[in-house]
């Protein structure tokens, strides 16, 4: 029994599902307990592996360092998140408008703006070469031939007692088009974190279902959705998600509660923020914080 599946995000092409699953479930129960709820067993939280897809064979592999030639796809993106730390960290990134050295400006290279990105909360404890596999993983999904082998791993894991999906970081856009493609699934709850599907033209316009007049599909009929980022978290360039899924009546114009009480009459796409502190975008901080346990539990017990 799989009630719950967590799809990880970039950067773990030297784990293995088993190294996941203990600190991940940890870490998710914590949250649901923190939040008021019953936690899941331990047993009924499965991770959906795929990082070893990324893994190289030893000549190059998937995380290697920028070249000059640098994919204008990995640049811009690139580029945006720089824009990003620079007006969410000021007092640590420099704007890259503004930005020079002694030669006078800096470049706008994958180079330059993962130079930048290193200096911000986002990026505490990551490498510029592991900056630069967030971009080419993502880049290989939406552009390149991971996206069938990387869905066949969250699909084959989802079964009929699966009440509710967690994806994080380009986990969050895998849980989300696994979820489009399986029909009649019993999913309640889908539970984004540290989400890029807002990035309109990179990211939300490669989606599959393709959007339609400015809208994506929605991910089951029963599904309601919680999108859940930290305001210093640059991979989430757009922090609202809502009004880009589904028809108006899941378009969410309100401005989401104060605290972590949502009632039954929550809308089906919600967007909260946590603080994460220094790691932004850390899979396990958004685990543990309470309006995550508290999404995970009310699609558990629906």
């Amino acid at each position: 029994m799989t009630a719950v599946v967590l799809v990880h995000g970039i950067g773990k092409q030297y784990e293995v599902a088993g190294t996941l699953h203990g600190p991940l479930a940890n870490a998710l129960r914590g949250g649901v307990e923190m939040a008021g709820g019953v936690a899941p067993d331990a047993g009924e939280i499965g991770i959906a592996f795929y990082g070893d897809l990324f893994r190289g064979d030893g000549a190059r592999g998937a995380g290697a360092a920028p070249e000059a030639d640098d994919s204008p796809i990995e640049a811009e993106l690139a580029l945006q998140w720089w824009r990003a730390a620079a007006r969410i960290d000021p007092e640590n990134v420099q704007s890259p408008d503004a930005a020079t050295d002694v030669r006078g400006p800096v470049p706008h290279t994958v180079k330059a703006a993962l130079r930048a990105l290193s200096m911000s909360r986002f990026a505490t404890r990551m490498t510029r070469h592991a900056l630069f596999g967030e971009l080419s993983q993502l880049r290989a999904y939406l552009y390149g031939d991971m996206r069938e082998p990387v869905l066949d791993r969250v699909r084959e894991l989802i079964d009929r007692d699966t009440r509710v999906v967690v994806g994080h970081s380009l986990g969050s856009i895998v849980a989300y088009e696994a979820l489009c493609a399986l029909p009649g699934h019993e999913v309640r709850a889908l539970v984004t974190l540290g989400s890029p599907l807002g990035i309109r033209h990179l990211v939300f316009a490669r989606l599959r279902p393709e959007p339609r007049e400015g809208r994506g599909a929605w991910p089951g009929d029963e599904v309601r959705w919680t999108n859940i980022c930290d305001r210093h978290d640059v991979v989430a360039l757009e922090e609202h998600l809502c009004g880009l899924f589904g028809d108006d009546r899941r378009t969410v114009t309100d401005t989401p509660p104060a605290d972590d009480t949502v009632t039954e009459t929550a809308p089906p796409l919600l967007d909260l923020t946590v603080d994460n502190g220094w790691r932004a975008h850390d899979l396990g901080h958004y685990l543990t914080a309470k309006p995550t346990g508290g999404a995970i539990h009310r699609g558990l017990t629906r």
